[in-house]
């Protein structure tokens, strides 16, 4: 189990849309207050606008760590928050998911499109392989991910997808809870390949 404390930092992957219902901005911003509440860092894409911006305006406004990750070709004044001090600029996309998966304990994904997938099942396939063991969760916000989960669901019962691996996938409406599924979260005992354990990202 993970325990709370152990949980310091945790990568957010949303992107730079707020999408069309107010409540996802306002998802966003009580999951980076809750976040800065429970004195955990959150690590994002650096963004200032949208689902970004929500999130680490709501970490910055309860006093919250935020760290942002942003490659050089967004790295504008339009783009960029302008106030997260703490702000890294990268060569490239895979160099930002690199340095977030680095400097992270835990991964949640709010709603979001093609970026905010990707994120999430890079993460995903990455402790399916045994690259690392951190806990990995869905904000269901309104039920966004219910299609998502089906699809899950419909993997394993497809025989394309592992109980113990679709379990690797937390889910929850509300942040709060959220946070407690992956501090309860457990590793799987075993992977499907049975790779040698390399040192931890």
């Amino acid at each position: 189990m993970i325990s709370p404390a152990s949980l310091r930092a945790i990568a957010v992957y949303c992107g730079s849309s707020p999408g069309g219902d107010p409540g996802f901005a306002r998802a966003a911003h009580d999951l980076g207050q809750t976040l800065a509440t429970a004195r955990i860092r959150l690590v994002y894409g650096g963004g200032g606008t949208g689902m970004m911006g929500a999130v680490a305006d709501g970490a910055l406004r309860a006093g919250g760590a935020v760290t942002g990750v942003i490659p050089d070709f967004l790295d504008t004044r339009e783009l960029k928050h302008p106030d997260v001090a703490d702000m890294r600029v990268v060569r490239s996309m895979h160099e930002r998911k690199q340095l977030m998966v680095t400097e992270s304990d835990a991964f949640i994904a709010l709603p979001g499109g093609f970026g905010t997938l990707d994120e999430l099942f890079e993460v995903l396939t990455w402790s399916q392989l045994d690259l690392h063991r951190k806990p990995i969760g869905l904000l269901n916000f309104n039920g966004y991910f219910d299609g998502l989960l089906t699809c899950l669901d419909r993997m394993v019962s497809d025989g394309f997808l592992r109980q113990q691996d679709r379990d690797r996938l937390c889910a929850a409406a509300e942040a709060d809870a959220l946070l407690t599924a992956l501090q309860q979260w457990v590793a799987p005992s075993d992977t499907k390949f049975h790779l040698a354990r390399r040192a931890e990202i």
